[in-house]
């Protein structure tokens, strides 16, 4: 079977663009693959991190997983710095990554911004341990949005170097699982900025933990132009906080744009919010009191993730095993 590998940063708030963008497909996906999902606590750590919340943000991120629909039993759930399978390999695959590789990757660009001599090596190596996430469990598909399809081509990169240096086809070369631009959501706030956990406004995103009267605040609230729906997704094009408004609506019903524009074409927004409001909180209102529920025991939590980590590392370390001694290293 197809093996499937995915993680999210346990770094704040998860929002809705982290549920249509993800965490709703893996659900879906959870019936075809074998699935490994990861809370990538490690990547986390390329920007500073209070203690607390980091441990805290870990148990939200796997409360969201199970709220949403993974099932434990049936996918792996844990924690990144659980096995420590994951940077020995990517100091194996660091050795074979040119500089000249990472110092095209956009995103380190952006973080680090004009301060780039001071920025940490965890970040500039960023994309080496992804490799290394994906490859150790030799994953066949990875889902990505459009903002790490660059580092996943990096990591099929790294996976090629590594069988030509030594002569072997030991690690796969994985595909992207791209899901469509409607799950690209957009801050309420500017409809041309992505929903960003690190948006200084709350009211720029829908929190999978917010209660049924803020998610109904937050989406009054957003921003919209004055004039009526179109009637076709051409109308939408110089229009970005109506299309992503429509956008949320379709994903969230599980239809196509001009679908959506179809039932709402020619009324204002009002109407239109009225009816996004009931949607929303049907679907992210039962999750986020489950997520509650579930942040309530964090025993629970935290043998899930235990768990998890026991079954990550039976897959993980025999893999990490074969490339030391691929590579040359002796092993006790």
């Amino acid at each position: 079977m197809n093996r499937i590998f995915s993680g999210i940063q346990p770094t704040g708030n998860l929002h809705l663009g982290n549920y249509l963008g993800a965490i709703r497909n893996w659900v879906m996906l959870q019936n075809d693959f074998e699935c490994i999902f990861c809370i990538v606590d490690l990547h986390a750590l390329t920007q500073p991190q209070d203690p607390a919340e980091l441990r805290a943000s870990t148990r939200e991120v796997t409360a969201a997983y199970i709220a949403a629909g993974i099932n434990p039993e049936r996918c792996i759930i844990f924690n990144q710095s659980m096995v420590s399978a994951h940077t020995e390999l990517a100091w194996l695959l660091g050795c074979l990554t040119p500089l000249g590789w990472l110092n095209r990757m956009t995103q380190f660009k952006e973080k680090a911004g004009r301060n780039r001599e001071m920025a940490g090596l965890g970040l500039y190596a960023y994309p080496v341990l992804m490799a290394a996430d994906i490859l150790v469990y030799k994953a066949t598909h990875v889902p990505v949005g459009e903002d790490q399809k660059q580092h996943l081509e990096l990591a099929r990169d790294i996976a090629g170097a590594f069988n030509r240096r030594y002569e072997r086809e030991f690690f796969p070369l994985p595909e992207p699982q791209i899901f469509g631009a409607a799950t690209r959501v957009m801050s309420l706030r500017d409809g041309t900025k992505k929903m960003s956990k690190s948006d200084s406004s709350d009211y720029s995103r829908i929190n999978m933990t917010d209660s049924a009267e803020v998610i109904a605040l937050k989406i009054r609230r957003a921003k919209t132009d004055p004039e009526p729906l179109p009637a076709d997704v051409a109308g939408l094009e110089y229009r970005p906080e109506a299309d992503n408004l429509i956008g949320i609506y379709a994903a969230l019903s599980n239809l196509s744009r001009e679908a959506a524009l179809g039932r709402f074409a020619g009324r204002n927004f009002a109407e239109f919010k009225d009816t996004l409001s009931e949607l929303a909180t049907d679907v992210l209102g039962r999750i986020g009191g489950e997520m509650r529920r579930l942040m309530a025991d964090p025993g629970y939590i935290d043998a899930v993730l235990r768990k998890g980590a026991e079954r990550a590392a039976a897959v993980a370390e025999p893999v990490m095993r074969e490339a030391q001694e691929i590579s040359g290293l002796l092993r006790p």
